[in-house]
């Protein structure tokens, strides 16, 4: 395990983000919030977070690259979500993380953590609408993309999202059922995997399920 990185969290006050400042905070690490507006510092570094400002949608690669200096790795966690303005699906959940891709290669860091969505590859159910097939499509083309990038990646797809109590037990794998999961144990198997070697290039969908993280993510590992 390495102790004090310092990690850039796009999409800092996100509801996964939220939960993952205070447990890297635990690990022994240094998470840095990046977030489009000061009036989130204070609540933000209560939970252990720096905070640095980054507007996903206004800024470019170069900004990006700014924003992560002195950090040693990367996630991405922002995104519209499933539901509301289509146009942000693209500005927010694809675009943002190619300018984090690009700025991450600017900035000289290799380490990669995505989180994505359940079977985005999958074709697009039409009654589902317009937005939902935009949301899917973004999240599949930033995976592709991070996936070629070549940065030290691994794609977290969790299922449906939810503010449950974490209970620290998942499935994880390549193309689960859909499923639901809590925004804690998503930021738990995140934290996990950002230091862990063996997870580099690997995608895995993630649910609730009866696995410890640990071993969850050990067996996958070992397996490759």
């Amino acid at each position: 395990m390495v102790i004090g990185m310092r990690i850039a969290i796009v999409g800092g006050h996100g509801k996964v983000a939220l939960q993952l400042h205070p447990i890297l905070t635990r690990l022994g690490h240094s998470p840095v919030a990046l977030v489009r507006s000061e009036d989130y510092r204070a609540e933000l570094e209560d939970l252990g977070a720096e905070v640095r400002l980054l507007d996903i949608e206004a800024q470019g690669a170069e900004d990006f690259a700014t924003a992560f200096a002195g950090c040693d790795a990367i996630v991405f966690s922002a995104g519209g979500g499933p539901d509301g303005n289509k146009e942000r699906k693209r500005t927010v959940d694809l675009e943002g993380s190619l300018k984090s891709q690009q700025g991450a290669k600017l900035a000289g860091i290799r380490r990669f953590v995505q989180v994505s969505a359940i079977n985005v590859d999958a074709a697009t159910d039409p009654d589902r609408g317009e937005v939902w097939a935009a949301y899917v499509e973004a999240k599949r083309d930033a995976d592709a993309a991070l996936r070629d990038s070549g940065r030290d990646w691994t794609i977290i797809r969790p299922g449906g999202l939810t503010d449950t109590v974490g209970t620290g037990l998942v499935a994880m794998g390549a193309d689960l059922r859909a499923g639901q999961i809590s925004r804690t144990d998503v930021a738990t198997v995140v934290a996990v995997v950002l230091d862990n070697g063996a997870t580099i290039g690997h995608q895995w969908d993630l649910v609730g399920g009866d696995t410890p993280i640990a071993d969850a993510i050990e067996a996958l590992t070992q397996s490759r």
